[in-house]
């Protein structure tokens, strides 16, 4: 793998951490009411979707080994030209259902 998809990868796996740490113990509630809380996980997303959006250009394979691939990179371009239609219960759901299976799968890559 060359070097800077390794590097897009790791990006992914160190905010993937990020996003993990800041929810770790909190609530969609919880969610829902903390502003900053909320900014960090977006920015986090937005990350992870512009690494994966310039990784999967650079290497087309890709997109076989990262399931949510699409639909990580339409999050980030959600989150930041579409912000106002940005739902919390939307982003709490993907913390929940998608972040560890991406998480997993970029850990894999990079080993």
């Amino acid at each position: 793998m060359r070097p800077e998809i390794r590097k897009y990868l790791y990006d992914i796996e160190k905010a993937c951490e990020a996003i993990l740490l800041f929810v770790r113990g909190r609530t969609l509630e919880d969610y829902e009411k903390d502003l900053l809380l909320q900014s960090g996980v977006e920015r986090q997303f937005i990350i992870i979707g512009e690494a994966l959006n310039k990784a999967v250009h650079e290497e087309p394979a890709l997109q076989e080994h990262i399931s949510c691939l699409r639909e990580i990179i339409n999050l980030r371009n959600v989150i930041v030209h579409g912000y106002a239609v940005v739902q919390n219960k939307t982003i709490w759901g993907i913390v929940e259902e998608d972040l560890l299976p991406l998480y997993h799968e970029v850990k894999k890559l990079l080993e």
